[in-house]
């Protein structure tokens, strides 16, 4: 099964800007829909951004105009950019990958955005 490794959170001041990475391990990442979810301090996990093996890609309202999710396919490399970043973003951040129906997540990085 793919497997997903997760790097590029970090602490940040309100207003500036991160990009994370979620690497995987596997060839069939060119045909996988992968999402990027978070988990605040509620405890609730949700979907932050996620695109498809052809590049479709979708938003949650919170984050759209700030959030942009890409991939390369060369590299087995999903990319979250993340601009204009608020208190409110801070969560750990998690990369699942849905391959013919297979759910795989990663370990998660943690995001600190400070006012």
């Amino acid at each position: 099964q793919v497997q997903l490794v997760e790097s590029g959170g970090g602490l940040v001041q309100a207003g500036g800007s991160l990009r994370l990475s979620c690497a995987a391990t596997r060839s069939t990442f060119s045909v996988s829909t992968i999402g990027w979810y978070r988990q605040g301090p509620l405890n609730q996990r949700e979907l932050v951004a996620d695109i498809t093996s052809g590049g479709t890609t979708n938003y949650a309202d919170s984050v759209k105009g700030r959030f942009t999710i890409s991939r390369d396919n060369a590299v087995n490399t999903v990319y979250l950019q993340m601009n204009s970043l608020q208190p409110a973003d801070t969560a750990v951040y998690y990369c699942q990958a849905e391959t013919f129906g297979v759910i795989t997540w990663g370990q998660g990085t943690q995001v600190t955005v400070s006012s």
